[in-house]
């Protein structure tokens, strides 16, 4: 939903200014909504979100971009981290958007708004004020609050109860992860990434003006939008018109995807345990691996879930899979003389898998599908590791 970095450091240089004077938008102009395509890199996969101001009287033509980041602030990456995302309104000519979409050859089309005077004259007020070097950051959140979702506040803040943005032509009840798994491939290692940070808060049934988040849906959702008009009901959209006419890019997974990757991993653990069954011993450097590796990767989940301040991060069972205590167990797995307890700890992670199983089932948590690898290569390993340390118990 972003575009790139460096070339809007270039144009926010001189796109966030104070207004020396207010300026009153003449009977001529236009409020649009914007809507871009999908590009190459994950952060554009959902496409993006902007208004558009233009009024030839005043020979005015500007863009105001929420989707603004800058990877080289001061702890960006730490603060990502923490859910701690920090965005910000840029407001400058529509020129260089247009053109920037025009290189990356990525559709571009805009919805202009059926507003009168007064109401194109608080838009601009509105975005303005929005725009000053005080008012331009915001709390960035991919799910709730973006470049999209900001357009839909934006527009309900304004026109209150003369604006009606459901419609029955948009279907209610869907998932944000649902939603989310349509606009990125599913055998890719963003779309793995995201389902496996994101907790059950993605698979909770929501109605249309939730599915805003998206570009494309706020698109539909502004075209079946009313807005009152001298008592009665009118079309918010007035026209629409497309600016770029390029071919969607598509979603695609290369040969290393992680479907393709896990299921190596699987082959390769269940060579090595019928070697480990045949010859009636245990390869503990494979335990130490999946444990080790299992539990740093829950150490993560766990640390976005009560440390950090992502939305979505909360009540994520796939740390039942990548369970944290599995740090400390990759070290007692790895000894040749193991202990009773520690059988009883794989029979519990057994449990988990099984639990797992039922959590999806009944939609409690929809997991990456690429999962499901992983999930066979552990519950076959595990099994292995329990009848293996309950006979040498024996």
């Amino acid at each position: 939903m972003k575009k790139k970095l460096l070339f809007l450091i270039l144009l926010c240089s001189f796109s966030i200014q104070k207004n020396k004077a207010q300026v009153h938008l003449s009977v001529n102009s236009e409020i649009s909504i914007v809507t871009a395509g999908p590009g190459e890199e994950l952060y554009e996969k959902f496409g993006h979100s902007a208004i558009r101001i233009k009024d030839p009287i005043l020979n005015l033509d500007l863009i105001y971009n929420y989707g603004v980041f800058d990877f080289e602030a001061p702890n960006f990456l730490l603060n990502f981290a923490q859910g701690k995302m920090y965005y910000l309104l840029a407001k400058y000519d529509f020129k260089y958007f247009l053109a920037s979409y025009k290189k990356d050859k990525r559709w571009l089309k805009q919805q202009v708004l059926n507003l009168n005077q007064d109401e194109k004259q608080q838009f601009f007020v509105y975005l303005e004020n929005n725009a000053l070097e005080e008012n331009a950051t915001y709390l960035y959140d991919p799910f709730f609050d973006n470049c999209a979702s900001k357009l839909r506040d934006i527009t309900q803040t304004i026109l209150n109860e003369n604006v009606l943005l459901n419609s029955n032509k948009i279907e209610n009840n869907k998932t944000l992860r649902g939603l989310m798994n349509q606009e990125i491939y599913w055998n890719t290692w963003g779309n793995f990434g995201i389902n496996l940070i994101a907790g059950t808060i993605l698979d909770t049934k929501r109605n249309q003006l939730a599915y805003t988040y998206l570009p494309d849906y706020l698109y539909e959702t502004f075209k079946n939008g009313k807005i009152k008009s001298t008592d009665k009901l009118i079309n918010l959209v007035k026209r629409e018109d497309i600016l770029l006419n390029f071919d969607e890019i598509g979603n695609s997974s290369s040969f290393f995807s992680p479907l393709t990757i896990f299921m190596l991993f699987l082959l390769i653990v269940i060579f090595i345990t019928y070697k480990d069954v045949k010859n009636k011993r245990r390869t503990r450097s494979l335990d130490f691996t999946i444990f080790f590796i299992t539990g740093l990767v829950g150490l993560i989940l766990t640390y976005l879930w009560f440390f950090s301040s992502h939305k979505t991060a909360p009540n994520n069972f796939n740390i039942l899979w990548a369970f944290l205590p599995n740090l400390y167990f990759a070290f007692k797995i790895s000894k040749k003389n193991s202990i009773m307890w520690l059988q009883k700890y794989v029979l519990i992670l057994l449990l988990f898998l099984v639990l797992i199983s039922f959590l999806w089932i009944f939609g409690i948590q929809v997991f990456p599908i690429a999962v499901i690898p992983l999930l066979i290569l552990l519950f076959i390993r595990y099994v292995f590791l329990y009848k293996y340390l309950l006979s040498s118990i024996k």
